[in-house]
């Protein structure tokens, strides 16, 4: 049995050659993937002057923070910063509470109506009412230039709702729910004890999808918010780095290519800094978003 124990299965050529293969493929997306994070890293240490020169290639170029100073010193930077992470926060808090307290009654077969309910909100999903009712509708609540315009109207996403709804379907079995409830377990009781605990993947999912949605938006910002108080970080980058042009006037062409100089290298800084809070998080909820999107997406 001991020998039985050491036997391996040998492996073909043609296995080899496909392993080869696909490591190869993997590698190079690795690369493309990686590169482009690298680069924009490494501009973002450079100074203006090689960054502008196109001499940043991979590693920094006379390396200095002058960006993130730049960057830090901007009291609108930091406003939107503060806002957007209250945006996500709230966002995510909201819309994940929303969309299991809907998805899951959609996954039981005791709900009754749940094939028609689910068509119309598949309905949407593919047919919306467009930007002008969705603004007179948001105008009509008062919510225009109040936070809750980035909040409410686009709480929940029907495509979440599939998600959801299937994890709830291959992963909380109806034996479970018939046997709580025959002790006595009331139906918020079970979701909040039995269902949420077994269910930390797929809410891992929901909370990042929900929080990566909140802190890249800015359209929604765009259309309701006046107030510059209320501003996301992304409407200010996109002020930034789109709309504020730099003032030509009488500057002399010294004084107007170092101002382009330092555009170019804070445009770099601006990206580090709005990815940041997406890539410190990601590792944490990685394991959890790999296993709720398979359950989620292929078992039902």
């Amino acid at each position: 049995m001991s020998g039985y124990g050491r036997r391996t299965i040998r492996e073909t050529n043609g296995d080899r050659l496909f392993l080869a293969a696909v490591y190869t493929f993997l590698l190079i997306a690795l690369v493309v993937v990686l590169y482009p994070l690298v680069f924009i890293v490494s501009s973002s240490l450079s100074s203006p002057l090689a960054v502008s020169a196109g001499k940043v290639w991979l590693w920094p170029v006379d390396l200095t923070l002058d960006g993130y100073r730049v960057v830090l010193s901007n009291p609108q930077v930091i406003k939107g910063y503060g806002n957007s992470l209250l945006y996500a926060f709230l966002g995510t808090l909201i819309s994940v509470t929303l969309t299991v307290v809907l998805a899951y009654p959609l996954s039981r077969r005791t709900f009754f109506g749940r094939n028609v309910l689910m068509i119309f909100i598949t309905f949407t999903m593919l047919f919306s009412g467009g930007l002008i009712p969705t603004y007179l509708v948001v105008k009509q609540l008062g919510m225009l230039d109040t936070r809750w315009a980035l909040l409410i109207p686009q709480a929940i996403w029907v495509w979440q709702i599939i998600i959801a709804r299937t994890f709830f379907q291959s992963s909380i079995p109806e034996e479970l729910a018939e046997a709580s409830e025959m002790d006595g377990c009331t139906d918020l009781r079970f979701l909040w004890s039995v269902v949420l605990p077994l269910s930390k993947p797929i809410i891992a999912v929901l909370c990042l999808m929900y929080a990566i949605g909140q802190w890249n938006a800015y359209f929604d910002a765009l259309i309701y918010l006046k107030s510059q108080s209320l501003y996301p970080l992304q409407l200010i980058l996109r002020s930034i780095l789109i709309l504020n042009s730099a003032a030509s006037g009488n500057i002399d062409a010294a004084e107007q290519l170092r101002r382009q100089q330092f555009a170019d290298l804070t445009k770099y800084s601006l990206i580090v800094v709005a990815s940041l809070p997406v890539l410190v998080i990601y590792p944490f909820v990685q394991r959890y978003f790999v296993k709720g999107m398979l359950i989620g997406s292929v078992k039902g």
